[in-house]
């Protein structure tokens, strides 16, 4: 199998308060726990100036003779680009909180009214519990408050009395309730769920725009001459991603033609936007992507990761079951990280949830580093028998 020299990746974080720059410092900080566990050398390059969105490159050789010059050694050189959308994510966190969770619960509405719970629960009932989690945790706390607030007229006291108790749970609710729920990161995932509504509907301009925009950023990069093209997201980078690489196709449907293309999905949540009923953009959008013949479609998904869709097909739940199919990669975090680690964290999804784009503790069938910068065409992790690293 040929090594690759030369790589450009394209990718898309999941819905996190990171901004490029602090993506490729965890991407560089996985790389070296992955260097130490597989025993290669990598170099991680500062962010190249004016670049939107943040570019840096990565340079993996085998350790021993490539970076000495020794020529039977190899080397590979990847430019990422990190098209990370903190932007909407600061837009959506910007208001107070009063206001954050008045748009969440709309967003719960709208969701649904939409069919979109319903899908969840039919298709993964798992992903439907995180669906429900934070807002029937929000909820509880606001009927607390609220109880707290009667309860002085309930055992038959003046109304008057609410004068005091109202105070009393407001505080209780802004220093002791609410700080309980953003233990779960309640107000965050409320923030994600209005972003899944955003990228479902397509109705709010701002983020089409910016959408347009990442597009026209992501063409650019696939100018670059190389011997293999990964398009990787993670989450809601997933959405982010069938979005932006639709619209390239639908402009250029040749786009990709005479390119080795790699589309890996981490733990998506293209459903999470796609089970929507509105979502017909998104949707033909995704069956553009399996459609063409340039593109190999790996979705990685992980049993013990409850914010994602285990052993679903996207391409046929999006209404394509005439299309080539994602090819389903099946792992499991616990082959990826010592007993010690993975017993601190098998508790906490979302961290669980994380480890797709984190360092290994151990040489595991799926290694992020290895997907994005490493000498093997990405395409090996598809098949569990081949070679993750050469000899």
């Amino acid at each position: 199998m040929k090594l690759i020299e030369k790589r450009v990746v394209l990718h898309f974080p999941g819905f996190e308060p990171l901004d490029g720059v602090a993506h490729r410092a965890r991407y560089e900080r996985s790389a070296r726990q992955s260097a130490v566990v597989w025993g290669y050398s990598i170099a991680t390059g500062a962010v190249e100036e004016g670049t939107d969105p943040v570019s840096f490159e990565v340079t993996m050789g085998d350790g021993m003779g490539s970076n000495a010059g020794d020529s039977s050694g190899w080397q590979t050189k990847s430019r990422i680009h990190m098209v990370d959308h903190d932007t909407l994510v600061r837009r959506l966190r910007a208001g107070n909180t009063l206001s954050q969770i008045i748009a969440g619960f709309r967003s719960c509405a709208e969701i649904i009214l939409e069919g979109g719970m319903r899908r969840y629960f039919r298709h993964a009932w798992r992903f439907g519990l995180f669906f429900v989690f934070p807002f029937l945790l929000m909820a509880l706390a606001i009927a607390l408050t609220a109880q707290i607030t009667v309860m002085p007229y309930v055992l038959g006291f003046s109304a008057w009395h609410m004068f005091w108790s109202g105070p009393l749970a407001l505080c209780l609710f802004v220093f002791a309730l609410l700080p309980f729920c953003e233990r779960f990161y309640t107000l965050h995932l409320f923030a994600d769920w209005e972003m899944a509504v955003a990228l479902g509907r397509m109705d709010r301009a701002e983020f089409n725009d910016w959408l347009e925009d990442r597009a026209s950023a992501v063409r650019t990069a696939l100018d670059e001459e190389a011997d293999e093209y990964v398009i990787s997201s993670h989450s809601m980078g997933s959405s982010v991603a069938a979005h932006v690489i639709g619209i390239l196709l639908e402009r250029e449907p040749e786009i990709f033609k005479g390119k080795r293309v790699v589309f890996a999905t981490l733990g998506s949540a293209i459903l999470q936007c796609a089970l929507m009923s509105s979502a017909t953009l998104l949707r033909a959008r995704v069956g553009l992507i399996a459609r063409c013949p340039d593109i190999s479609w790996l979705d990685v998904q992980c049993l013990t990761d409850s914010i994602n869709f285990y052993k679903v097909p996207v391409v046929a739940v999006s209404g394509h079951t005439d299309a080539p199919q994602a090819k389903m990669i099946l792992i499991r975090v616990k082959q990826m990280l010592t007993r010690e680690h993975y017993r601190k964290i098998r508790k906490d999804q979302l961290r669980v949830h994380r480890q797709y784009v984190l360092g290994p503790d151990l040489q595991a069938p799926f290694d992020f580093t290895l997907l994005t910068s490493g000498p093997m065409p990405a395409s090996v992790f598809a098949d569990p028998d081949e070679k993750r690293m050469p000899g």
